[in-house]
């Protein structure tokens, strides 16, 4: 099977549970993800099968949307419900006006440390293994863009939010930088990501979906159209004859496409063959070309 399918991951498995779920549902072992979702939060988690994990080069910098719950009123050492206290717990009841200009301050380009308990690596070494041996961390801050960080509504001491935000963000961090910054301390309670580049909510599938999709032989009507894969690249449907040259790794000629840098090529409506790059002109080299 090459397909793109969403997950909507549950809380409680890692991302890599997920992909070892399909692996055994699907019955085959090609299969990856497309971003980490850290156990606890839920929602969007792309899911690439077969020749189309090659997809995933074109996935490492995608935005990403988020809604969830901030807690104010005490700090955890993995910046999430799931870690240890590390101050005193305050009692405290958060201003949806303040808050709401606090956050605006993490808007555009800012630069963020990552959380102690992350797959950041240091020397090679991730980040979460050397928190697990207590081990004195210096994880250097890296630039991310925050492009829509909104306080929706408060609820004692806790807060609702939507974000949009650059791939290599933390979330766990903008909680625990904005309790920071109010000087109260704050975590993040609850993560739900509602967006992975084209990817959306609405498309995602639970777990116990997809497996009476395969069990019903109706898979297809659960994974992603692979037209509607990488919007930004044109669609081509090839003939016969270029479908040959391209699966032999050989240039082709595009006159209607000259302009475009890449474009997603079709073997009929369903089958991704290639996604070429334009040489010049209107010569296309195939950049990637899937097996049969």
């Amino acid at each position: 099977m090459n397909a793109v399918l969403v997950i909507d991951k549950p809380a409680g498995m890692t991302s890599h549970d997920v992909v070892n779920r399909v692996r055994r549902m699907v019955g085959q072992k090609s299969v990856g993800h497309l971003g980490t979702l850290d156990p606890s939060a839920t929602g969007v988690l792309p899911i690439v099968l077969g020749n189309l994990t090659r997809l995933a080069q074109f996935y490492t910098r995608s935005e990403k949307d988020y809604q969830g719950v901030i807690r104010f009123g005490f700090e955890t050492d993995t910046y999430d419900a799931e870690g240890e206290p590390t101050s005193v717990a305050q009692s405290v009841i958060v201003d949806l006006e303040e808050l709401r200009r606090s956050a605006a301050s993490f808007h555009g380009h800012i630069r963020q440390v990552p959380p102690p308990f992350s797959a950041k690596k240091i020397a090679g070494v991730p980040a979460y293994k050397l928190a697990r041996r207590k081990k004195v961390l210096d994880l250097n801050p890296v630039e991310v863009d925050i492009k829509h960080f909104e306080i929706i509504a408060v609820n004692g001491d806790s807060a609702e939010f939507c974000a949009q935000v650059s791939s290599g963000t933390y979330m766990r961090s903008l909680a625990h930088d904005l309790g920071h910054k109010l000087g109260c301390g704050a975590h993040l309670k609850q993560l739900r990501r509602t967006r992975v580049a084209e990817f959306r909510i609405e498309d995602a599938h639970s777990l116990e979906t997809l497996g009476d999709a395969v069990r019903q032989g109706t898979v297809e009507a659960v994974v992603v159209h692979p037209r509607n894969l990488l919007p930004q690249f044109p669609c081509v449907t090839a003939t016969d004859g270029l479908v040959a040259l391209i699966r032999q790794g050989r240039s082709i000629n595009l006159p209607d496409y000259s302009k475009a840098a890449k474009v997603k090529v079709f073997e009929g409506q369903r089958d991704l063959i290639a996604v070429a790059n334009r040489v010049a002109g209107t010569l296309f080299h195939p950049g990637i070309v899937f097996a049969t």
